[in-house]
């Protein structure tokens, strides 16, 4: 008896951690830092064409989308209030510095696509800013605030692999939590996913709630005449999950805006 009491366990145990004995111990979600890398080179590949993320922290221009200028690593804007919250952030930490006395005027544009009292002044302090340490940090921590923290939180309790974490961060970053006048923002577009299909978290397949989400937004994109390209998601995004590369297993390759991309290694 006390042998087939550990036989019964044993299998027990291949059903709990399946045939090849791993579990999901192994995989790592978006927070992993390997893995958040691939995220911002991912971003960076749409927001900058180019996977060097790092040397963003110096973009700064008006893409022409209503939002004003669009500038560093995930594209914050003065017309969204993010890039406000980056100037305030690096201000708190340094005091007196060349942005500092643009405030004002990002304080007066947000909502608009205004340059009011911005101008070239503003963007080659902003550049200039970027060979600061506590300028990159205060970027990172507005990346990390209000857009990749939130959309890993979400999608972990959505039950989504590294792979849906990464998709519903790239969303926070191209729509915002909310809706605004004439954008349709993340939290509608996972609704719509919710509609549709259940989420692993609710015994749903990842790969079927994955494509109802890519849907929902594709629908979102299209909303957007400043954003109506929807290669972001349909050869890039689509093509991983049809891959099945739920935990972003590289070698990665894809398409945005017409550009090619690929990340190798491990």
């Amino acid at each position: 008896m006390k042998h087939r009491r550990l036989a019964l366990a044993a299998l027990a145990a291949l059903v709990l951690t399946g045939c090849s004995g791993s579990s999901s111990a192994s995989e790592k979600g978006l927070d992993d830092p390997a893995k958040k890398d691939i995220a911002m080179r991912l971003v960076s590949s749409a927001e900058n064409s180019t996977l060097d993320w790092k040397a963003q922290y110096a973009y700064v221009e008006d893409i022409g989308d209503g939002r004003g200028y669009t500038a560093g690593i995930i594209g914050f804007c003065s017309g969204t209030g993010d890039l406000l919250r980056v100037v305030e952030r690096y201000t708190a930490k340094r005091p007196g510095n060349a942005l500092q006395e643009f405030l004002p005027a990002l304080r007066a544009v947000n909502g608009s696509d205004s340059h009011e009292g911005l101008g070239e002044a503003f963007t080659d302090a902003w550049a200039k800013a970027a060979k600061d340490a506590a300028f990159r940090s205060a970027q990172d921590a507005e990346r990390d605030s209000a857009y990749f923290d939130p959309a890993v939180e979400r999608a972990e309790a959505d039950g989504l692999s590294a792979l849906g974490q990464f998709i519903y961060y790239d969303a926070y970053v191209m729509h915002g939590y909310a809706d605004a006048t004439g954008t349709v923002g993340f939290r509608t577009i996972r609704a719509q996913a919710l509609a549709e299909t259940d989420p692993p978290s609710e015994g749903g397949d990842e790969e079927e709630y994955l494509n109802a989400f890519l849907d929902a937004r594709v629908a979102a994109i299209r909303k957007e005449p400043s954003h109506s390209d929807t290669s972001r998601v349909e050869t890039a995004q689509r093509r991983f999950v049809r891959e099945g590369k739920l935990q972003l297993e590289t070698p990665l390759a894809w398409k945005v805006y017409g550009e090619s991309f690929r990340i190798d290694g491990s």
